[in-house]
């Protein structure tokens, strides 16, 4: 990693290095159906086919990797995650012969939190905030000196993420834009670094603004709405200012259209890129970006408890 407090697009590049052999490159698809509905061609990254279930095993990988790196000595790691991270986390602390500990609210859907457990982490439960998931997963991190990993706010995090743009764009290189869900931000910071290295006019579009709270929604992988310290800067420099906000109700619909027409099996939290493409906002985006990417970042549903039952 860099020594200037920010991500590269080398130090992208060096993720991919580190963490290809063991992660899919996942596939792009596409809907003739959609691109008639919004007037462009959508592209759609569907790292809901990544290991985990999620794009968040890149980002844990390279992090677990680079520590093991810097501190050989380092016998295990905790962090706090509403799922999808926790289950990456768990994964790439196995494949390295760490301890993994995760914090996760009592709401957590139960299908994620078996997951976690499957793949050999602790699971630690707290109430159904996000200060109290920071506070126990601090106390576990001293108690049982094991650094804590974050979901988002990390550059070895951040640069795992970023290798989703350059999978992407060496995929479909003619991309104009690419809508990335944001919560506390790593995967944007992350593809908005390597996208804008390797195509410096392309445009990234955020999804939610930024007050420090809990969303009441159901894409659970988004209700922090708060960028991290260090995505903030990053994505404040290379994302567009203009910011996609979708309801639940979009949610649902858009995620109905991916599993009826797409045949994919997406969270609400994916749905919810693909209902700002369905979105009038987007129809009223400059017609110039005629490519639009997608990232279907998440797969893991709790199929006993669709969002639309």
């Amino acid at each position: 990693m860099s020594n200037n407090n920010v991500i590269t697009f080398s130090d992208v590049l060096d993720a991919k290095e580190k963490i290809s052999p063991y992660v899919h490159e996942c596939p792009v698809v596409t809907s003739s159906t959609l691109d008639k509905m919004v007037g462009r061609k959508v592209f759609f990254k569907a790292e809901s086919f990544q290991k985990t279930g999620s794009f968040k095993a890149r980002g844990a990988l390279n992090a677990v990797l680079s520590l093991v790196a810097k501190s050989p000595e380092v016998h295990g790691v905790v962090t706090h995650s509403s799922g999808n991270h926790g289950q990456a986390l768990a994964w790439a602390s196995n494949m390295v012969g760490l301890d993994c500990t995760v914090v996760v609210t009592k709401n957590t859907p139960k299908s994620k939190c078996e997951a976690i457990k499957a793949y050999g982490a602790d699971l630690v439960f707290c109430e159904p905030t996000y200060a109290d998931r920071i506070k126990i997963c601090n106390k576990i991190s001293e108690e049982r000196s094991i650094p804590y990993i974050s979901t988002s706010d990390d550059y070895d995090i951040m640069a795992g993420q970023g290798t989703i743009a350059v999978e992407f764009l060496n995929q479909v290189p003619d991309l104009d834009a690419v809508i990335v869900p944001v919560s506390v931000g790593g995967m944007a910071a992350g593809i908005a670094t390597a996208a804008k290295a390797i195509k410096p006019a392309i445009k990234g579009e955020r999804l939610w603004p930024n007050p420090p709270r809990f969303l009441d929604s159901i894409a659970d992988g988004i209700r922090v709405q708060q960028l991290g310290e260090l995505t903030w800067p990053i994505i404040l420099e290379l994302v567009e200012k203009e910011v996609f906000s979708v309801k639940d109700a979009d949610i649902v619909k858009a995620m109905k259209f991916v599993f009826e027409r797409m045949k994919l099996v997406i969270e609400p939290t994916s749905a919810a890129g693909v209902a700002a493409v369905m979105s009038e906002r987007m129809a009223s985006m400059d017609p110039g970006l005629k490519n639009v990417g997608v990232i279907l970042c998440w797969g893991n549903v709790d199929i006993n408890h669709l969002p639309w039952y």
